[in-house]
């Protein structure tokens, strides 16, 4: 964003360096990063789809509490409260050195945009989506990680592994403890304003130990009709979340459509619950694999103490079911249990642990949609979307080390 020229006339050489100066001392460049990595043990993995085969595995694991991060994040003062802002963040496995996002240096976030106080925040770029934002401070993920997943296959979309490419978002001030958002990504097709594009719209308002949040969000195939999604979300802006066990079936969507409300109540400064429910609906087109909408329900709560200064524990459930649709009878169900513990060696350095189980029962569909009936298989979090359990039953824990700078 070009900086509009303040001064009119000319400048002598003396006046333009103490501007230059003045203009340097209002802005700031700061660097930071995570580096987390942990040893992770699964009881039952196998490729997605497949429900045989399946083998126990002990491995090294990167950004299991906190993605491993670099990034760079900015702002200038251009007068009268307005700033001008940008970040740029690069995943990567801290095991191989690889990107999180092939082909995408700064994955995690990249934009840049300006912010006032009065009048809110406007930033484009790849980034985080409204629905998300305004609801993560009561995501299950605050203390249950998105790898282990709070929810299954993370069905709503509420752990970070999702990013939006080509967005525009919207965040107002906070008016009496309410803040409102609303983000759209272009979806670049030729002939077409929908396909491709994802919009959401959400409110969030908090006044002391409470707070509530509720959000929508709609992703629309890059394909009109539905049809092969890029599962990477950095292909396009419609790139699609949450493929695993669960939606595997359903995967050649027209679109696909998130409602979610999370709230909090902090009863101490040592005792805080969370409760999330979501309804998310994969909408089919005349080019889908499957013929009638299928709906996932969940509801969760995560229950989380600070035992003391340097301790924290918490214990989470989620329960999803879908919906009876494409000719299914018994309907999937997915039960999870989750416990973490965390002890901080510094404000910098945490040690933590995790266990997760997973329950499923009935049918939904596989690979091939409609006709491909097959038992529910157990898939934690977005550790384990491309490695689900071969059956209804999935345990996995891990141990590891994080230290952010």
């Amino acid at each position: 964003m070009k900086k509009r020229s303040q001064y009119i006339g000319m400048l002598s050489v003396a006046g333009a360096s103490c501007i230059a100066s003045s203009a340097f001392a209002q802005s700031s460049v700061t660097l930071y990063g995570i580096v987390d990595t942990g040893l992770v043990y699964a009881s039952n993995q196998a490729s997605l789809g497949s429900t045989s085969g399946g083998h126990s595995v002990t491995k090294l694991a990167s950004g299991i509490w906190a993605g491993s991060r670099f990034g760079l994040k900015g702002a200038e003062d251009l007068g009268g409260g307005t700033k001008a802002i940008f970040q740029l963040e690069s995943g990567f496995n801290l095991d191989t050195g690889a990107q999180q996002y092939t082909n995408a240096e700064f994955g995690r976030q990249a934009y840049v945009g300006v912010t006032n106080p009065a009048y809110g925040t406007f930033t484009a770029g790849r980034q985080y989506t409204s629905y998300y934002a305004l609801l993560s401070p009561y995501s299950p993920t605050t203390w249950l990680t998105g790898y282990f997943g709070a929810h299954p296959g993370d069905i709503d979309s509420l752990d970070t592994d999702f990013r939006e490419n080509n967005s525009l978002v919207y965040t107002s001030p906070t008016f009496y403890g309410v803040t409102m958002s609303g983000s759209y990504s272009v979806g670049g097709v030729a002939g077409s304003l929908n396909a491709g594009s994802t919009w959401s719209v959400a409110l969030q308002y908090i006044n002391g130990p409470f707070g509530i949040a509720a959000g929508l969000q709609r992703i629309n195939n890059s394909t009109p009709g539905g049809g092969a999604w890029g599962t990477d979300s950095t292909t396009n802006s419609g790139g699609q979340p949450g493929v695993s066990a669960l939606t595997n079936g359903y995967q050649t969507a027209a679109a696909q459509q998130r409602v979610a409300v999370t709230g909090g109540y902090a009863f101490t400064q040592a005792l805080d619950i969370s409760v999330t429910y979501s309804n998310v609906q994969y909408i089919p087109g005349i080019n889908s694999k499957f013929t009638d909408e299928a709906v996932f329900n969940t509801f969760g709560t995560v229950l989380h103490y600070r035992a003391a200064p340097p301790i924290d524990l918490a214990a989470g459930y989620s329960y999803t079911r879908a919906t009876k649709a494409n000719s299914i009878d018994s309907a999937a169900q997915y039960h999870q249990f989750n416990l973490s513990e965390a002890y901080n060696l510094s404000k910098r350095t945490t040690l933590y642990a995790l266990q997760a189980f997973q329950v499923a029962h009935g049918k939904t569909l596989g690979t091939a949609g409609a006709g491909n009936i097959i038992n529910a298989t157990a898939t934690l979090g977005d550790g384990f979307q491309s490695s689900p359990s071969s059956s209804g039953k999935q345990f996995a824990a891990g141990v590891g080390i994080v230290h952010r700078f």
